[in-house]
Formats: C-alpha cells, structure tokens, sequence
C-alpha cells in the first residue's frame, strides 16, 4: 500500500477519554482503562483513509510499474537496472524497523508520516527537473537513468521508514471484524483510480508531441501533486500518540471489540465507541518477543519465500512486453488496466470472504493459481492470438488472484501481530520480505541479463516451483491466524 498519514498543528478532535500521559505510573491493579475514540470519529478517518488511497494511487502510477519501466526503456537501460528498480523499494525495508523504532519514540503518528512520506515523494521533483535538463542536452541518458535509481532509492528510504508506523495507525483504527471489507474497499478504489488512469496517462505519454520522456516528466509532475493532496487528506483522520498505544497493550485476545449491526453492509456502520486496547494485569500478559511468537515466525518464514518466488520473475514481465514484444506503451498500459479492473472488482469479494472463513485459506489457494503464474508467461508470444485474447486474459487471472493475497497478507498480519510495539512487528515483516524480494530480483536481473547463455525460461519455470513451495508453512501451521 502507499499511503500516508499527516498531521498538521491543529489535529481532528477526538473523543478519547481516560487517557493518561506517557509520564503516568499505572497501578498492577489497573485492567480496565480503555481510551476510547467516537465511531463519528471513526468513519470519518475511514472515509479520509480511502480519500488518501485514491490519490496516492495517482501517485503511483506516475512514480513506478509500467510508466517508470518504459521511461527506463526509452533511456535504453540494460535489465540489471530494471532488476534494481524492482528490488530498491523492497531492499530498504530493511530500514522498517528502524522507522518502527523512530516511530514509537514519537508523540504522533501524523506528524512522523509528514516528515517521512512528504519528504520523499518531493524528492521526485528532482527527476523532474532531470528529465527537463536531459530534453536541454544538460544530462545523457545513463546520468537519467543513475539519477532515477537515486531518487528511487531516497524515495523508497523514507516511505520504508513510515510505513510500519502506517499500518499501526490503520491497525488500530480499522474495527477488527470489518478488517477484510474496509480494505478490500479502500484498496478497490484505489484500483479503480489505476484502471482509468493507466490508458489516459499511457495514450499521453506515448502521443507526447515532445517524446516520451518529456511527457513522462509532466506525467510524473502532475502525480507529485497528486500524491502531496493524498497527503493532506490525512489531516481529517484520527491521531494516535504511539507512546499512549504502548501503554495501554495487549495481545489480540486482550484487544476490546466494537458492537456491530447485524448485518453491515460498510464500515461505517459502527453502532458502539470503538475502545483501544485494554491494559492487561501483569499475570496475564503473554510475553511480546518476536522470537517467541511460533505464529510470526511461521508467517516470516512464508511471507520471505514467498517474495523472494515471486520477485525472482516478476520484474520482467512488463520488460519482456516491452523489449522482447515491442509492443507500444498504450498497449502495455491497456494490459495493465485489464489487470487493475480484475484486481479492483475482486478485492471486494476477497475482503467480504475473509472476513467470512479468514485469511490462510484464501491465502494458499490464490498462492497456488499465482503459482503457475510464471508458467503461463512460457507460452506467449506476438502472434494476434496472444496479443489480442492470451495476454489480456492472462492479465485478468493475475489482477483477480493478487487481489486477495494482497489483501490477507496485509490482514494476517495485522491479526497475528500484538499491540503493543505493533509497528515492530510489521517492520520486521517487511525488512524480511524486502531482503528476500530484493535478493529474488537481483538474482533475475542477472540471469536475464545473460539470457543468451542460461534462457529466461528457466527463471519463470524456478519462479513456479518457489511460490508452491513457499505456501508450504500456511498449509502446515492450520492456526495460523483466524
């Protein structure tokens, strides 16, 4: 997800009672103290959170995927950069728990996205400003392409460090039982918003009267404004002070559950105060260590191999439709949207079923059909039939698939993961995704970038059996989550 959270010095009025200050010495005795925040406060973040998703989504499609991989193209960047490209935004989640770190040591979750997410979606101004100096005969197109690969890394530095801190805010926002229909709501519209723009904004790139690579740079110009507004809408959402959410923990058979109506059909429809975490009394509580929580490790040991499969071919799908296929950036565009509707339109029953049977299931039999996903890449080529019927259905199957192991991924985590320190926990989840996606499309760029001597094949038929294999902890561990 790539969204964000502001601040600004006038925060949204809350209705949180009983809450003590950082500073505040809780007696053994105290088990019942709940903050509590108003659900009019509540389904007004929601609706704020969605509004953010949406231009973020904007956001996105000027600053990575297919509009970033035909930029690259048309600078005649090798397959090692296009691995790098692919790699970068998951090698600096490394840095997530050190972002969690930062995170939990400040007074607001708004203000520390401000100084995290603001800051490294204006450094894309520089590029920019780049892409009007090379159009001036300032730069060549290797300097472009190592200036892209900086920005690209700051970028992604900075949102690594505030994403943890993200997903803690919405974690303790989202009511648990409306997890799976908020999300796959919020993340359709997104989707919505990727399935309209990706054509509009490809046709313009692609009929740009001064190129492609002037027109990415406006393209490019009008998603940092976008993404600077996905910013601003964080100022309507409800502020938690990390240190208060500390002190009042527990695990998720101690968090305090909202009162549903009996048949919602939004996640506005909360009928009661939706309360924090409860402060369990000491002989209660379940020892935090990430080390000792058997159900995070078996999700880092899935949720790793799982990335490194799955990014060992991926980076290169688009790039073979680009390079192998010469096929035009609107085409390409056009395969994408296709993808981004069937994403779009399944996330809302992916959601509504989670919430139904729980995330695993979903989880391993949409793993299995992403699975021979690589496989499936063997046989197309650049005849019409595959042009006009193999690729656009392909492309239907993976939008469908991803959407809900996106989703439950994000779900199960947040469902395993306790309160306290919570931003710790998704930190450390990222850091190891990111290490071993990282890894995984290094190790593809270079193999494809000798594919004379080894063959691309090999890398999509290696990338099948890793995603099958990596599925194997969630059909052992039958606990594991709800």
């Amino acid at each position: 997800m790539d969204s964000s959270q502001i601040e600004t010095g006038a925060p949204v009025s809350l209705e949180i009672a009983q809450i003590a200050s950082p500073s505040t010495t809780l007696s053994p005795t105290t088990s019942t103290l709940s903050p509590r925040i108003s659900k009019d406060a509540i389904r007004t973040s929601l609706k704020a959170s969605t509004v953010d998703g949406v231009f973020a989504a904007v956001f996105s499609i000027g600053t990575g995927g297919i509009l970033l991989g035909n930029f690259l193209v048309e600078l005649d960047a090798s397959p090692v950069v296009f691995g790098m490209v692919s790699s970068i935004p998951m090698l600096v989640n490394l840095f997530q728990p050190m972002g969690a770190y930062l995170s939990e040591r400040s007074t607001s979750r708004f203000q520390y996205s401000l100084s995290t997410y603001g800051i490294g979606r204006l450094l894309w101004l520089i590029l920019v400003i780049g892409i009007v100096s090379f159009n001036w005969g300032g730069l060549n197109s290797n300097q472009l392409v190592i200036l892209s690969l900086l920005i690209l890394v700051c970028s992604h530095f900075l949102g690594g460090l505030g994403a943890a801190s993200w997903l803690s805010w919405m974690a303790m926002l989202v009511p648990r039982q409306l997890r799976g229909r908020y999300f796959g709501l919020r993340n359709s519209l997104a989707n919505l918003t990727e399935l309209v723009g990706l054509p509009i904004v490809g046709l313009a790139v692609s009929h740009w009267y001064g190129g492609p690579i002037q027109g990415y740079g406006v393209i490019l110009l009008l998603g940092i404004i976008f993404g600077i507004v996905s910013l601003g809408c964080q100022y309507f959402q409800v502020d938690i002070n990390p240190q208060l959410q500390n002190t009042y923990y527990g695990n998720s058979s101690q968090t305090s559950e909202i009162q549903l109506d009996s048949a919602p059909n939004e996640p506005s429809e909360i009928s009661e105060p939706i309360s924090l975490p409860q402060m369990p009394t000491p002989q209660n509580q379940i020892d935090s260590s990430i080390w000792k929580n058997s159900n995070f490790l078996v999700f880092l040991l899935y949720f790793g191999s799982w990335t490194f499969a799955v990014n060992l071919s991926a980076p290169f799908f688009n790039l073979y439709l680009l390079d192998t296929l010469n096929l035009d950036i609107s085409w390409v565009t056009f395969y994408n949207s296709l993808r981004a509707g069937a994403h779009m339109l399944m996330l809302i029953v992916w959601g509504k079923l989670a919430d139904k049977i729980g995330n695993r299931p979903i989880l391993i039999s949409n793993g299995i059909l992403i699975a021979v996903v690589p496989w499936l890449w063997l046989r197309m080529g650049s005849s019409p039939l595959d042009l006009w019927l193999w690729l656009p259905l392909l492309h239907i199957f993976i939008g469908a698939n991803w959407g809900g192991v996106d989703l439950c991924n994000n779900n199960l985590q947040i469902e395993i993961a306790p309160v306290k320190n919570q931003s710790i926990y998704f930190a450390t989840a990222a850091a190891v995704a990111g290490a071993s996606g990282a890894l995984g499309a290094t190790i593809g760029g270079f193999i494809a970038q000798f594919a004379e001597s080894f063959g691309i094949a090999e890398v999509f038929i290696v990338s099948g059996v890793l995603r099958l294999a990596s599925l194997v902890p969630l059909i052992v561990k039958k606990d594991l989550g709800s």
